[in-house]
C-alpha cells in the first residue's frame, strides 16, 4: 500500500482522542479527579484556617467595639468612618506615599544599574560584586535597622565621631527632617541586591541574536542596553514595582527599631503598619485596630490594581 493510501485511510486525529476517551471508564476519570483535590488539599485547609479564617474573625471584631463600661457592642461601619477621620492615620499613608514616590525608584535604579554593569560581562570580580550586592538582603531587617541605627547616632555613631573629628557638626541622620530618607536608605541597601538578582536574570534570559543584530547596526553598549534590553525586561520591571508597592505600605521593622532611637521623631503612628501594631499592643483597641488595618489593605488593593491597570494599557499602547 503506498503512503498516499495509507494517509487517506488514516483515521482523523480528533476521532481517534474521541475513542481513546470513550473507551476510559467514567470511574477512572472520575478517581483522577479526586486524587487531584487530595493532592491540593493540605495547601486548601492551610489557606483557609491560616488566611481565610483569620481574617473573616479581624473583619467580625472591626465591627464591635470593646468598653469598660457597656461592654462589646455592634457598631458596624464607625471603626471604619473613625479612621477615615484620624489624622494619623492620614499622616502615617501619606508619609509612606512619600517614600514610595522616592525610595522605590531609587533603588531600582540602582538595581537596574547592577544587573546591567554585571550582564555586560566587563567588570572584574564580577560574582564578589553581585554577591556583594545581594548579601544585606540576607540579612534581617530588625538587624539592619540595628545595624544603621548604630551608624546613625548622633553621640556614639562612626558618622558623629568622624565629624567630631573634624570639628564639625554630625549630620542628622535622626532629625525629623532626615528621618524618612534615612529609613528610606536601610530599605534601599536591604532590597537593592533582591531587585538586581531578578533583573539579572531577565537579562540572562534575552536571547544573544538580539544583541548580535545590534551590533551589526552599530550599537554600542549603552545604545543596546537602552533600546534593546531595557524595554523586553519591561514587564519584569513593572512586577518589581508592584511588590516594592505592597511591601512599602507594610513598613514596620525599620521604624519600629528607629523610635528605640529617636522617640521624640517616631512616634506610635508613623507609618500605617506601625499604628495599628501600637493600637492593639499598646492601647489595647484591638477592634479600631482591626478597621485600620482592613483600610490599608483596601489601599493597597486600589494602588496595585491602578497599577496594573496602567501598566496594562501602556503595553497595549506600545
Amino acid at each position: 500500500m503506498s503512503v498516499g493510501a495509507q494517509i487517506r485511510t488514516a483515521p482523523p486525529s480528533g476521532s481517534g482522542l474521541r475513542t481513546a476517551r470513550a473507551s476510559v471508564p467514567g470511574g477512572r476519570r472520575k478517581k483522577h479527579g479526586t486524587k487531584g483535590y487530595l493532592f491540593i488539599a493540605p495547601f486548601l485547609l492551610v489557606f483557609v484556617v491560616l488566611l481565610l479564617v483569620p481574617l473573616g474573625y479581624s473583619f467580625y471584631i472591626s465591627l464591635f467595639r470593646t468598653q469598660i463600661v457597656g461592654g462589646t457592642t455592634f457598631v458596624g461601619l464607625t471603626n471604619y468612618r473613625a479612621a477615615l477621620s484620624d489624622t494619623l492615620f492620614r499622616s502615617g499613608l501619606a508619609r509612606v506615599g512619600r517614600f514610595i514616590l522616592v525610595q522605590t525608584p531609587v533603588m531600582l535604579g540602582f538595581a537596574l544599574f547592577f544587573a546591567l554593569a554585571l550582564d555586560s560581562a566587563r567588570l572584574r570580580f564580577a560574582r564578589l560584586i553581585r554577591l556583594g550586592v545581594f548579601l544585606p538582603y540576607a540579612v534581617p531587617s530588625i538587624v539592619a535597622a540595628l545595624m544603621w541605627g548604630y551608624l546613625y547616632g548622633p553621640s556614639f555613631g562612626p558618622f558623629a565621631q568622624i565629624a567630631h573629628d573634624l570639628g564639625t557638626t554630625a549630620p542628622g541622620f535622626l532629625s525629623s527632617q532626615w528621618m524618612l530618607a534615612s529609613i528610606g536608605n536601610i530599605v534601599t541597601w536591604e532590597f537593592t541586591g533582591y531587585n538586581m538578582i531578578v533583573i539579572y536574570a531577565a537579562l540572562q534570559a534575552i536571547p544573544s541574536e538580539l544583541y548580535d543584530a545590534a551590533a551589526v547596526d552599530g550599537a554600542g553598549g549603552i545604545r543596546t542596553a537602552w533600546s534593546v534590553k531595557i524595554p523586553i525586561i519591561r514587564p519584569v520591571l513593572q512586577l518589581l514595582v508592584f511588590f516594592s508597592l505592597i511591601g512599602t505600605f507594610q513598613l514596620f521593622s525599620e521604624p519600629d527599631i528607629m523610635a528605640a532611637i529617636a522617640p521624640t521623631v517616631i512616634g506610635n503612628a508613623y507609618t500605617p503598619n506601625l499604628y495599628a501594631y501600637n493600637l492593639i499592643f499598646t492601647d489595647q483597641e484591638v477592634n479600631y485596630a482591626a478597621a485600620v488595618s482592613f483600610l490599608l489593605a483596601f489601599v493597597i488593593l486600589v494602588l496595585s490594581y491602578s497599577v496594573i491597570l496602567l501598566t496594562n494599557r501602556r503595553n497595549k499602547r506600545s
